[in-house]
């Protein structure tokens, strides 16, 4: 696959199924056993038989969202409706109420019924195969006007860090789908911050648990054990590097510093690692406001180029006042000077104008300003809590050691002072370290990649019974 599509959402297609009218339901219950067509949603009209059956059962209101809200089945050939309601079978109920919702959303012309919706590019030929064994067709139809696609984020590649970007919103369409870059800087974050081999391995070995499905009340997050083990890893990596291995025991020699004998190191190394990701994310930024309106709004936004010039020419001319480089210096500002002209050009064309759109303009800029330097600042949080880290595994440590020295006493004291302080320390910033990158990942990173919300692919599914031919494994397309 092309990195070009790894790094973007699912490409969908706008399609119409055309089917006789009395194929209708047969096509519709092909449609529902692949799972990856998306029918549009018709506006609400009063429940068709099975529905009313389904909530004298239920003895309430049908759901009736995209997949219903009862576990549903379909039968391959219509079922008698009453039979099933005195065998109280909720489940082939619901799954035929799903049926009669969309087949009354269907436009009907003489012999001829048609439904419209999306469907995954990839997908549209297996699913026009499937229809015409029910003598109906798939078309495809040219993009709405004003209408933007689903986002179907890329499935299994991204499987555990996708969880990262669905939690702050969906994607619009047009947006790069940034799930692994995403992940990977937010395992980094919080590697820096819990840097310890020992920690680092205890989190290992709790990744590698979730993924046996133990405990087993928390099987439903096993997906998500790449994303702890990839945490693991960062932190046992960093701790390599600090040289701290249940805090600084002297175990692992320092292949890089010491946080607590070289602080200031690490804060100027903490900023320097965040001014980097908010240039990649301000880069990032103005691809998807070129991806989503063009080249001109792109231009002018805080969150395209204009942002990402100004931003590294706030950068380069830091560096060159830091490093005593003049020219770099002289070139970053003329560069963050010629982004804030476009910013502010781009701000003014969006105000009415005059002197309140002129001031409106001073403020945003104002604004922007200050904000570059307080989230590029913020990142400094990466060294001082790896610096708390360490100095609480450093006092459990100098506690066990002191008590050692003191008999048998003591040593059942240091033993149960280092399993006790080690789970306290190891809760605790693991927790914090977790809240604070997914901080930096949400208010300093997804800030400048999104400015439009999609909203998700939903694919109607529900499995056929009573026929081998027709029962499907859901695809990956289903975001469920």
């Amino acid at each position: 696959m092309p990195w070009a599509d790894v790094l973007t959402p699912v490409r969908m297609r706008r399609v119409a199924v055309i089917v006789p009218q009395v194929a209708l339901r047969d096509a519709l219950v092909r449609v529902a056993a692949i799972g990856c067509v998306e029918l549009d949603s018709t506006e609400e009209a009063a429940p068709g038989a099975a529905a009313a059956r389904l909530q004298r059962l239920l003895g309430h209101a049908t759901p009736t969202g995209p997949n219903g809200g009862t576990s549903a089945t379909l039968a391959a050939d219509p079922p008698d409706l009453d039979l099933l309601e005195s065998l109280r079978s909720v489940a082939l109920l619901a799954g035929e109420a799903q049926l009669e919702e969309r087949a009354a959303g269907a436009v009907r012309r003489g012999e001829v019924a048609a439904l419209t919706g999306w469907c995954p590019a990839d997908e549209v030929s297996r699913v026009a195969d499937r229809l015409a064994a029910a003598g109906g067709a798939l078309v495809e139809l040219p993009f709405p006007r004003g209408t933007d696609p689903p986002t179907l984020l890329r499935p299994r590649r991204s499987a555990s860090f996708r969880p990262l970007v669905t939690a702050y919103g969906t994607p619009a369409y047009a947006d790069l789908d940034l799930s692994w870059p995403a992940g990977l800087a937010f395992v980094a974050m919080f590697g820096i911050m819990f840097g310890d081999v020992g920690h680092g391995a205890l989190l290992l070995f709790g990744a590698l648990a979730l993924r046996l499905g133990r405990p087993r009340r928390l099987t439903r997050l096993s997906r998500l054990w790449p994303f702890l083990a990839g945490a693991a890893v960062a932190s046992m990596l960093a701790g390599a590097a600090y040289g701290e291995f249940f805090g600084p025991t002297g175990l692992l020699p320092v292949l890089w510093l010491s946080p607590l004998e070289s602080p200031g190191r690490l804060l100027a190394a903490a900023v320097i690692f965040g001014a980097g990701l908010l240039a990649v994310a301000h880069a990032a930024g103005a691809v998807n406001r070129m991806r989503e309106e063009g080249w001109v709004t792109a231009l002018f936004a805080v969150s395209g180029y204009a942002g990402l010039l100004f931003y590294l020419g706030v950068a380069l001319a830091a560096a060159g006042l830091l490093l005593r480089g003049p020219p770099a210096a002289v070139c970053g500002a003329v560069l963050a000077a010629i982004g804030l002209a476009l910013m502010a050009l781009g701000l003014f064309r969006a105000t009415a104008g005059e002197g309140s759109g002129c001031a409106g303009t001073a403020v945003r800029l104002f604004d922007v300003v200050v904000r570059t330097g307080t989230n590029t600042l913020s990142f400094a949080r990466l060294a001082a809590f790896g610096l708390t880290h360490a100095a609480l595994a450093d006092l459990v440590w100098r506690g066990t050691t002191g008590l050692a020295g003191h008999g048998a006493a003591g040593v059942i004291g240091a033993v149960l002072l280092f399993a006790g302080g080690t789970a306290l320390s190891f809760g605790l910033e693991a927790l914090v370290a977790g809240v604070q990158a997914l901080r930096l990942e949400y208010y300093e990173l997804f800030s400048r990649l999104f400015d439009a919300e999609g909203r998700p692919f939903r694919p109607w599914h529900v499995p056929a019974a009573g026929s081998p031919d027709r029962t499907t494994k859901v695809i990956p397309c289903s975001p469920g």
